[in-house]
Formats: structure tokens, C-alpha cells, sequence
């Protein structure tokens, strides 16, 4: 078991997903990307990536553009055209969020409540759904059938980004995610790694919907619950990663958020992560002094064997940095050795990778 494996098929993965545009390919939607002429990389950084010849990551490979639920800063999260337009825009892996659905299925979503990314609350015949649970009165997606969720539209999260796309797309089970990349790969002859998050383990399991049985079966049903598919489990809670270890090949990787409730993995050490995970999925905050500086975190995650993925690298939030921009965050990311990068706007990681690999 390796997660090193998806590291080192990312440059043929790379070559396979730039030509991954086929004509037959059903437009995303009539959002484009932002287009520009990048800006040159100079100073420091650019003498850097020409001294070191490649990115710093644990295996010296590029480091990987996650789609962060999907391009899910032009569609609403979590929708089938989020994920196709991070697949166009050259993302190298599809993260979907995984919840339970009272009948036991695998659902995409990463909020339990469903009033803010559906127009559930628009729907009269789920009024009575409505209750108060974990300290808020909405709708949960554990008190719907999968059958209820699918015919729920979604509707992007963030106020400030664009709601045209609002109500247009269905919400998605795992099964049909996993069947959209099947098409997509079909379509592009070629391979996506994915890595679904499991959200709220310890929360399902004591309302009788335990995630771990549910996820391997779905796994073992596509043939995908071996050591060499393409999928990472990732979880912010490290029990219910120990209780996977047994259960399945597949990289495991401990998201970490802080010392904040729910975000700090359950007390562990990167030291005791290290022994039954293969990555860390760690905030950005947790890896980057402000000034842009290493905190130490990384060559700590990195000589454990431990690969780091951080989260969530997004156009129009602040920067980490005191003085920087958002680009200027992932250029010091990169720079840094991050071997993956969650993002909401693929195209700029992209965009930003590939201005560094080609700095002189």
C-alpha cells in the first residue's frame, strides 16, 4: 500500500487530462473562465524553481490540482457541470464531499443541512422535514431518501459568486459521480484520480448510518477497493480512518484543520497519523507563516512519509499572505513543496504551476 503510486502516475495523468477536451463532451455551461496573460514569475521564486529544476514535493513530482468539489467557483458545488469544467480546465484530481442518506446512500454533499446549497426550503412537500439538530433548525440531508435528495436542485453557497446557475442541476449520489467520471474517462481515454471526503463519520454512525460499510461496499461493487485505483479516502476524524485501515488498500488521508473542535485529528500527532495514514490534508494556515515563510509543518508531514495536500485555495477570499495576493498564495505554496493544492478555481493553480515550471 503507497500512496506514492498517484504521484508518480501524475505526469502521464497531466499529458492524458490536457487532451481530455472531446468534441462530444457536453458544454459545462456558458460560464468562462476568466483568460489573461499570466504574469511573468521574478524575483526569489523564479530563482528557486530554476535552482531546484521541479517542485520540492515529497516525491519530486508536480504537485496536484484538486478541484475543490468541482470548479465550485463558477457552478454551484458539487454539480455535474462543476466537475466537468474542473476536468476541463485541467484539474488533476475530483474531490467530492460524501454524506449518508437515511436509506444508506453515499450522497455529495458538504453541509448535513440542505437549506443553503438546495432549494429544499422552496419545496412544500418537504416543509414538515424541517428540525432543529446540531444547534440549527433546517432540513438534513440524513432525514431524506436518496431518491428525495436526487430531485433537489442545487445552489451555490457563497452569496457573493454568481447564483445564474441556481436550481438548474440535480444533486448527485456517489454512484452518479462515480458514473460521470466513468464517462469522462471513457471519453478522454483516460484516468481520474478522485478523493472523496466522508463527512461527520462519528455523527452518522450514531444515528445507524455508519459510512465505513456503506463507502467499501460501493468501492468493492466498481472494483475500485484496490491497491491500485485511483482513489484517496480523506476524513477529519482519525477513529474513523483507523477503522478504514483494515477495511481497504486505498491511500487514507487525516485532514487537519487546527486546534479548533472537529479540525484538530482528534489529538494525534503527525507522528500517530503516520500510522495508518499516507497523507495529510492540512489548512494552508497550518503550513505558511503571513509572511510566507515555512511554519516547519511540511518538512515535518514530508519526512514521515506523510504526503500533504492543503486546502482551500480560492480567487476571491483574502489572501493568507500580509503581502501578497491570492496568486502569490499558491506561488508560495508551491514553492514551499505542497503535493496537492484544493482549490475552487482550478484554471488559476493550473495557470500558476505552469508558470513556475516554466520560469528561467
Amino acid at each position: 500500500m503507497s500512496f506514492l503510486r498517484t504521484s508518480l502516475l501524475l505526469p502521464a495523468l497531466l499529458v492524458a487530462l490536457a487532451a481530455c477536451n472531446p468534441a462530444d463532451e457536453p458544454p459545462a455551461g456558458d460560464v468562462a473562465p476568466p483568460q489573461g496573460a499570466p504574469d511573468a514569475i521574478s524575483g526569489q521564486l523564479a530563482e528557486d524553481a530554476a535552482e531546484i529544476g521541479t517542485f520540492p514535493t515529497l516525491t519530486g513530482e508536480l504537485p496536484a490540482i484538486i478541484a475543490h468539489r468541482g470548479a465550485s467557483g463558477y457552478f454551484p458545488e458539487h454539480t455535474l457541470p462543476a466537475f466537468q469544467l474542473a476536468n476541463e480546465q485541467g484539474a488533476d484530481i475530483l474531490e467530492p464531499d460524501l454524506m449518508v442518506s437515511r436509506d444508506g446512500v453515499l450522497i455529495v454533499r458538504h453541509d448535513p443541512y440542505l437549506s443553503t446549497s438546495t432549494d429544499v426550503e422552496a419545496r412544500e412537500e418537504f416543509a414538515d422535514r424541517r428540525r432543529e439538530l446540531m444547534g440549527r433548525n433546517d432540513w438534513w440531508v440524513m432525514d431524506f431518501t436518496a431518491g428525495e435528495l436526487q430531485s433537489l436542485n442545487a445552489r451555490q453557497v457563497f452569496p457573493d459568486r454568481s447564483q445564474e446557475h441556481n436550481d438548474r442541476f440535480s444533486v448527485m449520489t456517489f454512484g452518479d459521480f462515480l458514473d460521470m467520471v466513468d464517462g469522462m474517462q471513457a471519453r478522454c481515454r483516460c484516468e481520474i484520480p478522485v478523493e472523496p471526503e466522508i463527512k461527520l463519520p462519528a455523527e452518522h454512525t450514531a444515528m445507524g448510518l455508519d459510512p465505513a460499510p456503506i463507502l467499501i461496499a460501493e468501492l468493492e461493487a466498481r472494483g475500485l477497493n484496490t491497491e491500485d485505483s485511483l482513489v484517496i479516502i480523506q476524513s477529519f476524524d482519525a477513529p474513523f480512518l483507523e477503522r478504514l485501515r483494515p477495511l481497504t488498500p486505498l491511500p487514507l488521508a487525516m485532514l487537519h484543520y487546527g486546534d479548533e473542535e472537529g479540525g484538530n485529528m482528534n489529538g494525534y500527532s503527525l507522528e500517530q497519523v503516520a500510522g495508518f495514514a499516507d497523507a495529510v490534508g492540512a489548512y494552508k494556515g497550518l503550513l505558511l507563516n503571513p509572511d510566507g515563510s515555512s511554519t516547519g509543518y511540511l518538512e515535518r508531514a514530508h519526512a514521515l512519509g506523510l504526503v500533504v495536500h492543503t486546502w482551500t485555495h480560492r480567487d476571491d477570499r483574502p489572501s493568507l499572505l500580509t503581502d501578497g495576493d491570492t496568486d502569490d498564495e499558491l506561488r508560495a505554496l508551491f514553492a514551499l513543496g505542497v503535493d496537492g493544492v484544493f482549490t475552487d478555481f482550478p484554471d488559476t493553480a493550473v495557470r500558476i504551476r505552469e508558470e513556475m515550471l516554466n520560469a528561467e
